[in-house]
């Protein structure tokens, strides 16, 4: 896009104290990115010459944030808050610049770029010296309210603890957002004075202001008021966040996704879905997920930072920073956790959890069973309940298993231990040394049954009278 923007500025120095919470308003997150992100990132897709920040809550944090995410954006701080009016004379205290200006507040994540560029496109070709986006809300309590006059001009904004009853009728509303000429608006701001309820600055007061003059102010309606909603507490963030997922999963849908239930699936703005994938009901997929062509997600299914091959299906189950191959299969109720990578065709079934381990191509963990740092080789398959002893009470250590082996129900792997290619383990022994390729590791005592031991040691119970009529009697063995 070419330049078409001299200056953006973004304020975002206010309290946020109906967020009701020690994270600054700004850096709460939706979609996976914080607020003032969003903002941030639409701006800058207009390719203005700069972008200031106003900041001033939590101002460490706040631009610490914004230098990680924007590192050229510019911030400058309002230590007293006094006004938007003031937050602005601060942002162009030393402003050079001749040109257009946008003012838009941080708290307004889902403006999107092509939008303002139209606004701005609006505002040029039409000569104003200001313009304010204005927005018609179902509900418009809490915004500024736009006066205009019979023609349909505006006269001025009025904020809604000045308003008069018959004034908050209207609901037509000032959304926050603002082009101005920089000449303009420096000479308007240097006059505004606190003459209102708050005791503030107050930057609507500019538009009536640059009103007397030739070329003066418009109010250019939204087509779409989602846009221009903004964030003051939790509720609207909640609802702010759920258009951001309506309109993620929008995307994906056009582009060839199947999501079967849309109202309660997530998807973060950083994860990646080819066609021809399908998304279950419940589920949630985040951070730098991946999802190749005919794999299935769900149903009430978490992926955080996976990569999902062609073809694989995860159901019920939660996955995070780990790989899961193409035509593989988890679930249900299984947890890979981080560094888990499951080869192609591979399988692990319902209640088991992997973690830092490689499971090779065909091999299968079916069911209830803890495998922790390990190695699995290709066509093995790892018996119920087996469990990978990995740690000693003071470090990790790893298990190599081979190809084509069978590891029975109910052992115990103690790390460090290596099981060789084609060999067994019989079920329930703990397996503490190597077994060499085609051996079977035996490591449990011989079974020994002592009669008549229950009509001893637990006579007068519902099991002694059952053995008693079964025809069990009692024997002096111990």
């Amino acid at each position: 896009m070419e330049h078409k923007l001299e200056v953006a500025i973004v304020l975002a120095a206010g309290e946020g104290t109906r967020m009701k919470s020690t994270t600054p308003k700004v850096l709460h997150t939706l979609a996976g990115k914080t607020i003032i992100y969003h903002v941030l990132t639409q701006v800058n897709n207009l390719a203005p010459n700069e972008i200031r920040v106003v900041v001033g809550a939590s101002r460490e944090s706040v631009e610490g944030h914004i230098k990680d995410i924007y590192p050229n954006v510019k911030t400058v701080f309002q230590a007293q808050r006094n006004g938007t009016g003031h937050a602005v004379q601060l942002a162009l205290a030393d402003l050079k610049t001749k040109g257009t200006v946008l003012i838009l507040a941080g708290d307004t994540p889902l403006l999107r770029s092509e939008t303002l560029a139209e606004f701005i496109a609006v505002h040029k070709s039409s000569k104003y010296q200001a313009s304010v986006l204005t927005s018609e809300l179902p509900d418009p309590t809490g915004y500024g309210r736009i006066l205009r006059d019979e023609t349909g001009e505006i006269v001025a904004i009025i904020e809604e603890r000045d308003a008069s009853e018959e004034i908050k009728l209207i609901d037509e509303v000032n959304t926050g957002v603002y082009l101005f000429d920089i000449d303009a608006l420096k000479s308007a701001v240097a006059k505004l004075d606190t003459n209102n309820s708050q005791g503030e600055l107050y930057l609507t007061d500019v538009i009536a202001a640059i009103n007397t003059g030739a070329n003066g102010a418009a109010a250019i309606l939204s087509n779409d008021f989602t846009e221009t909603l903004g964030i003051n507490d939790r509720a609207q963030l909640a609802e702010c966040e759920a258009v951001m997922r309506d309109r993620i999963n929008d995307t994906h849908m056009k582009a060839g996704v199947a999501i079967l239930d849309p109202q309660t699936t997530w998807i973060e703005t950083t994860v990646k879905l080819s066609s021809d994938v399908t998304i279950l009901p419940g589920s949630l997929l985040t951070g730098t997920t991946t999802v190749a062509t005919g794999a299935t997600i769900g149903p009430r299914t978490t992926l955080h930072s996976v990569v999902v091959g062609a073809g694989a299906k995860i159901v019920e189950s939660n996955c995070s920073d780990s790989e899961v191959g193409a035509g593989a299969s988890v679930g249900p109720y299984s947890f890979l956790r981080a560094g888990t990578k499951l080869a192609a065709n591979s399988k692990v079934g319902a209640f088991v959890e992997i973690k830092n381990s490689t499971v090779g191509e065909s091999s299968k963990v079916p069911h209830l069973s803890y495998v922790g740092d390990a190695t699995i080789g290709s066509g093995t398959n790892i018996g119920a309940a087996a469990v990978f002893v990995n740690y000693d009470g003071v470090e990790k250590h790893r298990t190599e298993i081979g190809n084509d082996v069978r590891i029975g129900s109910d052992t115990m792997l103690v790390a460090p231990v290596s099981i060789g290619d084609g060999a067994y383990t019989a079920a329930g022994s703990i397996i503490t040394e190597d077994v060499p390729a085609g051996a079977i590791g035996v490591a449990r005592a011989k079974q020994r049954n002592i009669l008549g031991w229950v009509l001893r040691k637990r006579s007068g119970t519902k099991s002694a009278e059952s053995a008693k009529k079964a025809g069990a009697t009692e024997t002096n063995e111990k």
